[in-house]
């Protein structure tokens, strides 16, 4: 069903070979609309390879509005209005921390510049948001935690499951800010004002690595 051969290094990770083939069984006997498109589900580990990664966005599930989900956490196809509720106010909380946002949905550019945009539930049925959340997905995204513990990155966890995930990410050697999800029913209690953008960015360049220029695609 999936074409691993865009992986590179991520393909060795135990769960393509053990968990894959059982969690494209039960999405071959779905009848639903899988969102995103097969070929989109793994774009997040074909974006950005280990080594490229300086920065880890965990997301929860694809967005499950057909023509909205292409891979990446809460990124979405270009073409899409209006934004989805969570990328407004992330935009909203860019504009107010650095002063710039991004013209469209699509947020490949940030991936091309290191930051891995994963949710940790790679597919969902039209209509039913976390209808897969009970595939297997996570354990994908436990091991590229493990894989990505080799040296120190940025982890920017919007709310409660993504904090869960990445609870074994050591706070001493990485940069974690934890605040609270950027949807419409929290985002004021704590993710709006966090400046999670600027602070990424001080703490990157702190440790000699180039910051992420999150506003603009043209100049990235």
């Amino acid at each position: 069903m999936f074409d691993l051969s865009r992986l590179g290094a991520w393909r060795d990770l135990p769960f393509f070979s053990d968990t894959l083939p059982g969690i494209e069984t039960a999405l071959a006997n779905d009848p639903r609309q899988i969102l995103p498109p097969a070929p989109q589900v793994f774009a997040a580990l074909e974006a950005t390879a280990p080594q490229d990664v300086k920065v880890v966005i965990l997301g929860q599930d694809p967005y499950p509005t057909p023509g909205h989900a292409h891979g990446l956490a809460f990124s979405a196809s270009k073409d899409t209005t209006p934004l989805p509720r969570s990328l407004f106010n992330i935009f909203k909380e860019l504009r107010a921390d650095l002063d710039a946002s991004p013209t469209s949905a699509d947020l490949r550019f940030w991936a091309e510049q290191g930051v891995l945009l994963l949710n940790t539930t790679l597919t969902v049925p039209a209509g039913v948001a976390g209808g897969h959340a009970k595939l297997g997905w996570q354990t994908l995204t436990t091991q590229v935690l493990a894989h990505l513990s080799d040296r120190p990155r940025a982890y920017l966890l919007w709310g409660a499951h993504a904090q869960k995930v990445a609870r074994d990410v050591d706070p001493e050697t990485n940069l974690k800010i934890e605040t609270a999800h950027p949807s419409p029913l929290s985002a004021r209690r704590g993710f709006f004002g966090s400046r999670p953008f600027s602070r990424c960015n001080d703490w990157l360049q702190d440790n000699g690595q180039t910051a992420i220029n999150w506003a603009t695609a043209e100049t990235s």
